[in-house]
């Protein structure tokens, strides 16, 4: 392309003599690229956004991974070693013991099957995780051979239990011999926690570490590591690096394994609203080729005077390309600045429109989320701009190659 064809093909972008119907279908063109990067880079900010708060709300009695021994292993470590000798692996920042039991807990009339953990209060892992889910009560009167339990909110409301109530846990074990041995332990509520999450508040009971090992005739079978890395979206690399040091037949599972579900389903949907709203666009290169192809015929003269004074179809083709797609990239510039903006702040943006239009995105008595997250990526950004370009710009080679082809006799002759 030479100065020629920019000349001419930014002349054709500013030129105000097309028909009425030729304008009318450029900023169609323009407006629905624009529109459709626009609403693509929104959407998938606030799913970004969503998933990061289901991230957090997850992870917040869990860690991102745990080291356990499976049930067929044939020989079990010694824990107090190996979380030392985990603690020194790379991207390593915590490292707690704890054991989970299957239990019931018992407050009559009521028999709810919970899960009983032990933690040992003494690790800041295990602090940080359940301090701020504490809205009643103390961690720290989780002590040795006190027989305290903090539950969860939802757990506490079912059973009728307050600070300072008992509540019985039978945990179901068996004996050296493989018989059912149940041990049935009195505890007392020490506090309350809420963490947002059903499956913690409304079946989780947590006890001191020595506690819950009290209650198992063999609990080195049933030990396990918390383990907390520097970043919990790297989880999965950094717990394959942490299974290469583990002593053989030890296991390390991540958060991303225990919840896949939750993600799975999310990247799904992520995937296919991309591949919806990226239709908008595939319309708007319709919408364009329809434009260009217009403006080939309106200017069949202009092409064969070009064509007669020298110019190669080469030059002629470059001319549209050149006009179709500074069109159709104005529309994906506009579309990037809107979209991030408005990703970017896409919950004062709600939030707004809640007060001006009095009503709720996300109703507070049904929804655990009420403020309309958002987490604008840039790399999303660059994907979404680039695949809008690459089909706009595919959009503009057929009728520039139409315009290569007109024969300047032809379109002379007819004037």
């Amino acid at each position: 392309m030479n100065t020629l064809s920019w000349f001419v093909g930014l002349r054709y972008v500013r030129a105000r003599s097309h028909k009425f119907f030729v304008s009318f279908i450029t900023w169609v063109s323009l407006l629905c690229v624009c529109l459709g990067v626009t609403a693509l880079i929104v959407i998938l900010s606030v799913m970004n956004g969503l998933e990061g708060d289901l991230r957090d709300r997850l992870l917040t009695l869990s860690a991102h991974a745990r080291v356990f021994a499976p049930p067929d292993a044939r020989s079990l470590p010694d824990w107090s070693a190996l979380a030392t000798r985990v603690r020194a692996v790379p991207n390593v920042v915590g490292v707690s013991p704890y054991i989970e039991l299957e239990a019931l807990a018992v407050r009559k009339p009521e028999m709810l099957p919970v899960q009983l953990r032990g933690i040992d209060p003494g690790h800041e892992g295990e602090v940080a995780r359940v301090a701020k889910s504490l809205i009643e009560g103390r961690l720290s009167d989780l002590e040795p051979g006190s027989d305290r339990v903090i539950v969860g909110r939802t757990l506490a409301q079912m059973l009728g239990i307050g600070l300072g109530d008992p509540v019985m846990v039978l945990v179901p074990v068996t004996n050296s011999d493989g018989a059912p041995e149940p041990r049935l332990r009195e505890y007392h509520v020490a506090g309350v926690f809420e963490s947002d999450q059903p499956e913690y508040d409304g079946a989780l009971l947590l006890a001191h570490l020595a506690d819950v090992r009290a209650l198992m005739p063999n609990p080195e079978a049933r030990m396990s590591l918390h383990v907390n890395y520097t970043d919990a979206i790297g989880a999965p690399g950094y717990s394959a690096t942490l299974a290469r040091t583990l002593p053989s037949g030890l296991e390390v599972r991540d958060w991303t394994q225990d919840h896949a579900s939750y993600f799975r389903a999310i990247r799904l949907e992520k995937t296919m609203i991309a591949i919806i709203l990226m239709l908008i666009v595939a319309v708007a290169a319709f919408y364009l080729v329809a434009m260009l192809s217009m403006v080939v015929t309106d200017k069949r003269t202009d092409i064969a005077i070009l064509r007669t004074l020298g110019t190669s179809p080469l030059r002629v083709m470059s001319v549209f390309l050149i006009q179709g797609s500074v069109i159709a990239w104005l529309g994906v510039g506009l579309g990037v600045l809107f979209g991030c903006l408005i990703g970017y702040y896409a919950g004062d943006v709600a939030a707004f429109l809640e007060r001006v239009f009095r009503f709720e995105i996300f109703d507070s008595s049904v929804y655990i989320v009420t403020r309309l997250p958002s987490e604008l990526q840039a790399g999303q950004v660059l994907w979404i701009s680039a695949v809008a370009m690459a089909i706009t710009l595919l959009s503009t080679i057929y009728p520039a190659y139409r315009a290569s082809r007109v024969p300047p006799a032809d379109a002379l002759r007819y004037e």
